[in-house]
């Protein structure tokens, strides 16, 4: 089996491929180019799209270039896949933004200094916005039947659920294999990756390809990647976690992986780490608080930097500890004069954003849960002076693995 294959399945990133046996060989006689899409509709991707990355950044470790699709056209149709209703339409503005700044986060994951594979980032709206209606349903629409499209799982479902599916979603599967089309004859390119969810869209690419050009196109998919706990990978009940520092710190973006369920670890070493598998299965039997520690050190320093990743872990140290302020801990500034007119610890939980709902700060406080300075407040009425501050600083704690410090300023 080639060597890319090979690790792609030790990995756990193996789910479904259109032709194993042949895009096999075609990885043993020569460097290919491959990509995946991305839609763009939010400012940053989280960790649910991390498994996507890191499989970027195995066909680069292969030698192999991969394409980033940034998808500034299909982003203003929206992909049904997975999907109970129709997205927000974006405008062009936000859509234009998300991109630029979905760009910096993949930049960060993947390796551009080296030629032969350096990622190539194009962005699907530069051919899909000059398509004219007619000529794209001669040219394109006549390889498609609506028998086979109602049979793929995103179209079904919604049809099944009696949830309604507009016309402009159900043309997404045919711009996406547009997409692979248009990136096969620009840039040669042969190979398409992406969710199991996408494997119909993925299918309808490597056909269109076949009927248009007689080439031969290749898909491959990746399972869906859950927590323990059965939750989807990237959401929790605190919200998403965001691959960009501005929306989610790197302590806390340490904190998630830190705190992965102990069933989770070694699989998330092999999927999520650049750690070799012969590595993982050498130490997968060494003490569990340990390898979670590695887990997010790897992934933290991946994303954010070593050293990013090294302050969050002494912060952590120095949370349960009991110091009374961690110089790691993430930080927010507070004007002294902002703690008047009766400013509560519910409105100081509040204002930290480690909490946004009254009734369940006022739930943790009745379980002893919040700590100020490491002490429990068991007053939900308390009120915030500048004298609860010391030297300026006040650790706030909810729970035993969140805790943030606030300057007083």
């Amino acid at each position: 089996m080639n060597k890319f294959l090979k690790e792609f399945k030790d990995r756990g990133y193996f789910y479904q491929c259109t032709n194993e046996s042949e895009l096999s060989e075609l990885l043993n006689k020569e460097k290919i180019k491959g990509y995946i899409g991305f839609d763009c509709t939010a400012e940053s991707l989280h960790v649910g799209s991390l498994l996507q990355i890191m499989c970027l950044r195995l066909l680069q470790k292969h030698g192999h270039k991969p394409i980033v699709l940034l998808g500034g056209g299909t982003t203003r149709i929206g992909d049904p896949s997975g999907k109970d209703k129709t997205r927000k339409i974006l405008t062009e503005k936000e859509i234009d933004k998300n991109i630029k700044s979905i760009e910096k986060i993949l930049k960060k994951f993947l390796d551009n200094d080296n030629p032969k594979t350096k990622p190539i980032f194009v962005n699907n709206y530069s051919w899909l916005k000059g398509l004219n209606y007619i000529s794209f349903l001669r040219e394109i629409g006549k390889h498609f039947t609506i028998n086979k499209m109602l049979t793929f799982e995103s179209v079904k479902t919604r049809l099944e659920r009696e949830q309604s599916l507009s016309y402009m979603e159900f043309n997404y599967m045919i711009l996406q294999a547009y997409d692979f089309l248009e990136l096969n004859k620009k840039e040669n390119c042969s190979l398409q990756i992406g969710g199991s969810d996408q494997w119909g869209n993925i299918v309808n690419g490597t056909e269109l390809i076949k009927r248009y050009s007689s080439k031969q196109a290749y898909g491959l998919t990746t399972p869906l990647i859950t927590l323990a706990s059965g939750t989807k990978m990237g959401k929790t009940e605190s919200g998403a976690i965001w691959l960009d520092k501005k929306l989610l710190s790197p302590y806390d973006y340490w904190q998630f992986w830190r705190n992965i369920d102990d069933r989770d670890v070694i699989k998330f070493l092999k999927i999520f780490t650049d750690l070799s598998v012969e590595e993982i299965d050498r130490i997968k039997d060494e003490n569990i608080n340990q390898l979670k520690i590695k887990l997010a050190n790897e992934t933290t320093s991946m994303l954010h930097g070593k050293k990013a990743a090294q302050g969050s872990e002494l912060a952590a140290k120095e949370a349960f500890s009991g110091s009374l302020i961690g110089s790691n801990l993430p930080s927010i500034k507070v004007k002294s004069n902002s703690l008047e007119n009766n400013f509560t610890v519910i409105d100081l939980v509040i204002m930290s954003k480690l909490e946004k709902s009254k009734s369940e700060i006022r739930r943790l406080i009745k379980g002893n849960a919040i700590k100020l300075n490491d002490q429990i407040i068991s007053d939900e009425k308390l009120i915030i002076t500048n004298e609860l501050f010391q030297n300026n600083y006040l650790k706030l704690s909810v729970g035993k693995k969140r805790h943030i410090k606030i300057e007083l300023n």
